[in-house]
């Protein structure tokens, strides 16, 4: 089992400002935001930025938000995991979205706690499956297993008619065609995921990293999210997406051998691996978990990612705290986590693991 975790290197403001997901709160409502802030108490203008996987997750939020304050905007700018860390320890955001937990491998954990003075809150947004996807003419169905999805991506099978795939997917037409492997271009979480996912299960011999390893010669690397739905036009293709984009984009994925049966990426399946996971925080505002990334569990969908949002416990200017703390609540409470589900396919949190995070972000000052 490996503990989730990412990397990535992009400068915030800068390509950011083509992507960025900036949504001014307004409309009216009688209820309180769903996390304690009373209507209309929110206003002026909060900045965070992060995983791309969140970008339709964080539109439904702030949707979601606007009605009860009409004052408040909220700009999510989705430049991947490790800009958003990056972002948010240089203060440039005063929240982040990541797919990998926060940790001290390259000093972020240390440069974070020195920017928030104390140690930085880090808790679950969602869970999201991974989706493999692939564009094979001819073949409509696929079942792949760790192993083979491993040989895959490391360049070892590189035709689709291989042995090994042709082993779990024996009434398929498999074609005497090349296999084109898609990975991320950038550091990605989603990326670090698969990888983690791969090395558990599959016997990759590689870090898993948000960055590609050099080692590995050929495919072809897309730049984000969109940069790999991209490429999947291409005939004899496969990749690797967050579920939600692969459903959007209508691209074809393939089912992951778990124990003795293969399950497909559904947000119900991906959500079943908290229940055989481990917590992994790092302090009492951390709630990284560890991942049974070899779960044999029937129903299980292990290639999953748990996306984490970032905050300070404590931030200098009350406006920015008040709002924070109110967006976040937001994010966690059950409408929050049921708008995202509907809008983005994730899975939401368990009321026990959301009302624990409720509790951290509720302490924001």
């Amino acid at each position: 089992m490996n503990t989730t975790s990412l990397r990535r290197a992009l400068v915030p403001g800068i390509t950011a400002a083509a992507l960025a997901l900036a949504i001014s709160a307004c409309g009216a409502g009688n209820e309180p935001t769903g996390g304690g802030s009373e209507e209309g108490s929110l206003s002026g203008t909060i900045k965070g930025g992060g995983a791309t996987s969140q970008e339709k997750g964080q539109a439904a939020w702030v949707a979601g938000i606007q009605d009860a304050n009409p004052d408040l905007s909220v700009v999510y700018e989705p430049v991947g995991s490790g800009s958003g860390r990056e972002g948010f320890i240089s203060g440039g955001y005063l929240f982040a979205g990541t797919d990998s937990a926060l940790n001290d491998d390259e000093g972020e954990l240390t440069g974070a706690k020195e920017k928030c003075g104390g140690d930085p809150i880090q808790v679950p947004a969602y869970v999201s499956p991974i989706a493999v996807v692939f564009n094979v003419e001819g073949v409509d169905e696929l079942n792949l297993d760790a192993k083979t999805l491993t040989g895959i991506f490391s360049g070892k099978i590189t035709k689709w008619n291989d042995p090994a795939i042709a082993a779990t997917n024996p009434d398929a037409k498999l074609p005497d065609t090349a296999i084109t492997p898609v990975h991320r271009a950038d550091d990605s979480g989603t990326q670090e995921n698969f990888t983690e996912y791969l090395a558990a299960a599959g016997g990759w011999a590689e870090e898993p990293s948000g960055e590609w390893p050099a080692s590995i010669k050929g495919g072809e690397g897309g730049d984000g999210t969109s940069g790999v739905v991209t490429a999947m036009q291409g005939s004899g293709y496969i990749g690797f997406v967050d579920a939600s984009a692969a459903a959007e984009n209508d691209l074809s994925t393939a089912k992951v051998k778990v124990g003795e049966e293969f399950v497909e990426p559904s947000a119900d399946a991906a959500a079943k691996i908290l229940g055989a996971s481990k917590p992994a925080g790092l302090n009492d505002n951390d709630m990284a978990v560890e991942l049974a990334r070899d779960t044999t569990e029937a129903g299980v969908y292990p290639v999953v990612l748990v996306s984490y949002l970032l905050a300070c416990p404590t931030y200098e200017n009350a406006e920015d705290a008040a709002n924070v703390k109110g967006y976040l609540e937001y994010v966690l409470s059950e409408e929050g986590q049921e708008v995202s589900a509907e809008e983005a396919g994730t899975a939401p949190l368990d009321r026990e693991t959301a009302d624990k995070a409720l509790e951290l972000v509720g302490a924001i000052k």
